[in-house]
């Protein structure tokens, strides 16, 4: 069995045609929805997510303010932008790239943003929401997860789902969206003693540690749906998951590629959680 490709950069075209449409008809009542982003210092890394942020933003009739700060810039000044953007009706959603510079703490500046503008999903009252199955936005990279096991109209109900990775970010939201469908979800991480003999009952394994090859052909059933969310590079320099892609697509039934898998529909669900705002407001 060789697995078939969920293929993050199709599943984006198709959710950011929706959202461009969206875009159009809060446009004709007056509304433009608006993200801004903010970037503090040079991280290459960064500039490149922030560049993909806005571009993706503008191809889809969204309003994009990007704001590039040095790196030392002082919290004070930080939280004070931040305060601003939160009483711009204009701005409907507030992204401030992480990582920070070290003299900044990133989760005081991710809590002084609006929950109503939190389209980032990591602010407390997201986490709470997300947790009690109330109505907040969803962190962006396990949204797109889920909205690429539904592409390929993946039922959980009864499923065990094997979470690798606690990550706020990634790994805890993960495990809460999954038991949302009704999975039976295990989360595993760096002081699981036996790895190999939870991905093995494993129905979805979601690799999420920033680790190469941490899931290999031997530790995944004939038939799992494997879904790489690592960004890591090989030996020669290639960008690769946290799967082990070339062994593990011969024993999954449905696997997503490293690049143009999970990465692609991560800035997608940004736009979604953005219209979402714009729409709420």
């Amino acid at each position: 069995m060789t697995a078939q490709l969920i293929d993050g950069n199709a599943l984006s075209k198709q959710l950011r045609t929706q959202a461009a449409e969206r875009a159009a008809v809060l446009k004709a009542r007056g509304i433009t929805p608006g993200l801004a982003v903010i970037l503090v210092g040079d991280n290459a890394a960064s500039q490149v997510y922030v560049r993909n942020k806005v571009k993706a933003c503008e191809d889809n009739g969204l309003y994009s303010l990007l704001e590039k700060h040095e790196a030392t810039l002082t919290e004070a000044a930080l939280l004070a932008r931040v305060e601003a953007l939160n009483n711009d009706p204009s701005i409907h959603g507030i992204l401030v790239q992480l990582p920070l510079p070290a003299h900044i703490d990133a989760q005081k500046v991710i809590e002084a943003i609006s929950p109503l503008k939190d389209v980032d999903g990591f602010h407390i009252a997201s986490a709470g929401a997300l947790v009690t199955g109330m109505p907040g936005f969803w962190p962006c990279t396990p949204y797109g997860c889920m909205k690429m096991l539904e592409s390929i109209g993946y039922d959980l109900k009864g499923k065990h789902a094997v979470v690798i990775g606690r990550s706020n970010i990634v790994g805890k939201p993960m495990a809460l969206m999954l038991l949302q469908k009704n999975a039976t979800v295990t989360i595993c991480h760096s002081g699981t003693p036996d790895l190999k003999a939870m991905t093995l009952q494993a129905d979805v394994i979601v690799a999420a540690v920033g680790k190469r090859n941490v899931l290999t052909a031997d530790m995944v059933k004939p038939g799992a749906v494997v879904l790489d969310v690592g960004m890591n590079r090989n030996d020669e320099g290639k960008l690769c998951g946290d799967v082990d892609f070339a062994g593990v697509k011969e024993v999954a039934s449905f696997i997503t590629p490293v690049p143009g898998g999970v990465g692609p529909m991560t800035i997608t669900m940004l736009l979604v959680n953005t219209l979402e705002a714009a729409e709420r407001a």
